[in-house]
């Protein structure tokens, strides 16, 4: 059993779980990023102390049912496999605090996640997500939401719902309108450049804004409005081209 009680088996190129880890039955994390896994073996239960798991930068195409006998979880890596959906098993992890499922090929945000009561941290980015399920204001936990490099063509409505948000990030999607995040009293930062907007998003004094107009308060001067030198001072410049997710 390692004393700091984590095992490291990243760039490992693995095909197959290592059977002998499982009888490190007091291990708090478990490091498995960038192999080649494309399923864990049952006696991965087990390790019920777990509490990090990374699985991020493998084969997996559906996530194994026995990660979600390991209760304790707390954060869990599914980053950059091939997952389209998950199980509905995954409400068994209250305890799960971080989700990351960036770039994978979810064309929907699974509603098993909107159960995750605890959840407080959900990266989301890099999929085909078109909208959000009405169910995630049900997490008044959750204080960061990153959903870059999606489909989004409308700023997500559940959004405008949850006050207890502090960051949302919605850069490199598809939205062209933004509404007024202004009375989201939780907000700190919102994330919202390269999508093709019409508008900034108005926010409260004292949240910070990344994206095109930030700097402008609280709405960018229509063009109308400037006087020549003004309107040839303030062009933009072009932005770079978007970086579409690719369907699987």
């Amino acid at each position: 059993m390692p004393i700091d009680r984590m095992v490291d088996l990243s760039s490992r190129q693995l095909r197959r779980f290592p059977l002998h880890v499982c009888s490190f039955r007091e291990l708090v994390k478990l490091y498995l990023s960038d192999n080649n896994l494309h399923q864990l073996p049952p006696e991965l239960e087990q390790l019920q102390n777990l509490q990090i798991l990374a699985l991020d930068f493998n084969n997996f195409k559906a996530l194994p049912l026995v990660v979600c006998t390991l209760k304790q979880l707390c954060i869990l890596y599914l980053g950059n496999n091939k997952l389209c959906d998950l199980p509905q098993e995954l409400s068994l992890l209250q305890n799960l605090k971080t989700l990351w499922v960036e770039s994978n090929c979810l064309s929907h945000l699974p509603e098993v996640v909107c159960e995750l009561s605890l959840l407080k941290t959900l990266h989301a980015g890099s999929n085909v997500l078109h909208t959000l399920p009405a169910g995630l204001r049900c997490l008044q936990e959750l204080r960061t939401i990153w959903l870059s490099g999606n489909l989004l063509a409308d700023f997500p409505p559940v959004l405008l719902h949850m006050p207890f948000l502090e960051v949302i990030d919605v850069d490199r999607n598809a939205i062209r309108s933004f509404p007024s995040l202004a009375h989201l009293p939780g907000l700190k930062l919102v994330i919202y450049d390269h999508n093709p907007c019409r508008n900034a998003p108005k926010v409260a004094k004292g949240v910070r804004r990344v994206g095109r107009w930030a700097e402008e308060t609280p709405e960018p001067r229509k063009r109308s409005e400037l006087g020549r030198e003004e309107e040839t001072d303030s062009k933009e410049p072009p932005l770079p081209p978007d970086k579409q997710p690719q369907p699987c």
